[in-house]
């Protein structure tokens, strides 16, 4: 499905990067795993075999996406024809409560990084008139909620870039598209039920069934089946999907 195919996946080093990671290597991508914590995308692209490539970056530099960008065509031989931009932060506070480093943490991490990412990415995509942008947003992209104004403001900001970037590569057999994940079982949701666990003094088990009843199916989305939807966009079968944003939250966001 997607033999011979690079693809380099930020924030590869855990959960839903991860996932992504395995499932494209599954399917016969040469995968690049990158994120700031050397030991966790070392141990992915262990996991994945001797093809993967594992790289250090903090998206939020562009000078290290830069650099990054550089080591994995020197290790791949070209640059990448799939990118998952899955980067992210999530903390919350209240809007009064949001200092100016929280608010710029977001936009660097979640917009700004997704913004160098694909500035690195997509010269090499037009050149071999072949390529796939795949975002990883958050229904927080396309509604807010009190707590998350940062958060929910870069993940609108992604989807916005997600758009206009598909139209002007339209032509050039590139896509571009954003994954919009409700609650997911990962390690950034469980931060957020402690956090929850400290303000209310509910117990996790309650805070985990709040966070669970937020979705029709009353339950967490896995990471699978993320990692399935980014499956799809990034085949051949996937190629007339462009400019979308796909929830994947159990129908709790229906637009």
């Amino acid at each position: 499905m997607l033999n011979n195919k690079i693809a380099l996946i930020t924030g590869g080093g855990r959960g839903i990067g991860r996932a992504i990671a395995l499932a494209f290597a599954r399917q016969g991508a040469i995968v690049a795993v990158s994120a700031r914590t050397k030991e966790q995308v070392d141990a992915v692209a262990k996991e994945i075999g001797a093809n993967a490539v594992a790289l250090v970056c903090d998206v939020a530099d562009p000078d290290s996406v830069n650099t990054m960008f550089s080591r994995a065509q020197q290790a791949l031989g070209r640059g990448p024809d799939i990118l998952v931009n899955n980067a992210g932060i999530a903390e919350s506070a209240t809007l009064v409560n949001t200092d100016d480093e929280l608010w710029h943490r977001h936009l660097n991490t979640n917009l700004s990084g997704t913004f160098y990412c694909t500035r690195a990415a997509l010269p090499s995509m037009i050149q071999e008139r072949w390529g796939r942008i795949i975002n990883v947003a958050s229904i927080a992209g396309k509604t807010g909620a009190p707590y998350i104004s940062a958060y929910a403001a870069s993940k609108h900001g992604v989807l916005g870039l997600t758009r206009s970037v598909a139209h002007e590569v339209a032509t050039l057999g590139i896509t571009a598209n954003a994954i919009c994940p409700g609650y997911v079982d990962t390690e950034m949701v469980s931060r957020g039920i402690e956090k929850i666990t400290s303000r209310t003094g509910r117990s996790e088990e309650e805070a985990l069934e709040t966070l669970k009843n937020m979705s029709p199916q009353h339950r967490l989305v896995t990471v699978e089946e993320v990692a399935a939807v980014a499956l799809l966009l990034a085949s051949d079968e996937g190629r007339g999907i462009n400019g979308q944003a796909i929830n994947v939250d159990g129908g709790s966001l229906m637009f």
